[in-house]
């Protein structure tokens, strides 16, 4: 991408806050709608994504663990747009085909989250379970509503530095 099409770094931070609070409120609903229809309550997924500090401890922490555990979850889905945002910076593809690269960066999230940070977090037994209906639609998931949003979204982002630069608005504001 040429450098004078980038946005800013105020507009781009915005994108990537954007893109995270979307794709980590998708996400959660997901957990939550699949853990629901099966009994679990939505206090115990915050709980289980707080075990990957708290360890086992976190399913005794009511409401705070849980509280702590959706914080580090938007924590984490806003860092997986950042990754994708710098590295758009030297690819360009990334926001030229959204659609491909975002699909194909949730299934990366999944095998990211899956195969390395679950087993090296703190949460008891490596967060294996839930079966093969759980780790398809988690696959599928993670491609859909974690990925894609992302890509989109921050397509948008790098979309808005040619925007604001044509407008003369954002140039001004510089």
């Amino acid at each position: 991408m040429p450098r004078s099409a980038l946005p800013t770094a105020r507009t781009l931070l915005l994108y990537v806050l954007a893109a995270g609070l979307v794709a980590g409120t998708l996400d959660i609903l997901y957990a939550t709608s699949f853990w629901g229809l099966k009994g679990v309550p939505p206090l115990r997924i915050g709980q289980s994504i707080a075990a990957g500090v708290l360890g086992k401890d976190a399913f005794a922490g009511g409401n705070g663990a849980a509280a702590l555990g959706l914080f580090l979850h938007y924590v984490i889905a806003t860092g997986m747009a950042a990754a994708y945002a710098l590295v758009a910076r030297r690819w360009p593809a990334l926001t030229a085909q959204p659609v491909r690269y975002g699909l194909l960066y949730g299934l990366l999230l999944y095998a990211l989250m899956t195969y390395v940070v679950v087993p090296l977090s703190a949460v008891p037994g490596g967060g294996g379970g839930g079966g093969a209906l759980w780790i398809a639609c988690s696959i599928v998931a993670h491609a859909v509503l974690v990925g894609l949003p992302i890509a989109l979204i921050l397509r948008r982002g790098y979309n808005a530095g040619d925007r604001t630069r044509s407008s003369g608005y954002a140039a001004d504001a510089r």
